[in-house]
């Protein structure tokens, strides 16, 4: 496999990551699994319980890029690597935006300040206004509406 290929692969593995979890999000975790995900829309975190059960699915969501890199490195079904890899690329940057930036569950860096950064905490301020798994909105985390960067004018 070339390196150009080997790029594009891993490449369209992470912009196809946004699709699985938007997906992911609006149709299991609001969905069937909705009792793993309801205590990450709950306001009040004052239990001091750092963890939530929300958390399990990032077992759920690293075990496919797990896979993909041990298939791709041990077995002729190279071309899984590069899916592997861009699977791990997305949950690493669904990681910093949504846990370390939204969330603020670690302190690593400090607030930014661009268009793009504003609309996404507009986004998951609308998802997160929701306490029921019902009626929600933007459940995609990297591709956001229009309306969010709109609302940030006048």
């Amino acid at each position: 496999m070339s390196a150009l290929t080997f790029i594009l692969i891993c490449l369209s593995a992470v912009v196809g990551m946004e699709f699985v979890a938007w997906f992911a999000h609006k149709f299991i975790m609001h969905g069937f699994l909705w009792n793993w995900h309801a205590d990450h829309h709950k306001k009040d975190h004052s239990s001091g319980n750092w963890w939530e059960k929300n958390d399990l699915f990032f077992l759920v969501f690293a075990t496919p890029g797990i896979l993909s890199i041990i298939l791709g490195s041990f077995t002729s079904l190279v071309w899984f690597l590069p899916i592997g890899i861009g699977i791990t690329i997305y949950g690493a940057i669904y990681f910093l935006i949504h846990d370390v930036y939204i969330h603020r569950r670690f302190k690593w860096f400090k607030q930014l300040d661009s268009k793009y950064s504003r609309a996404v905490l507009r986004a998951h301020g609308a998802h997160h206004a929701r306490v029921t798994k019902e009626d929600g909105e933007s459940f995609g985390l990297l591709w956001i509406n229009r309306k969010y960067f709109k609302s940030l004018r006048g």
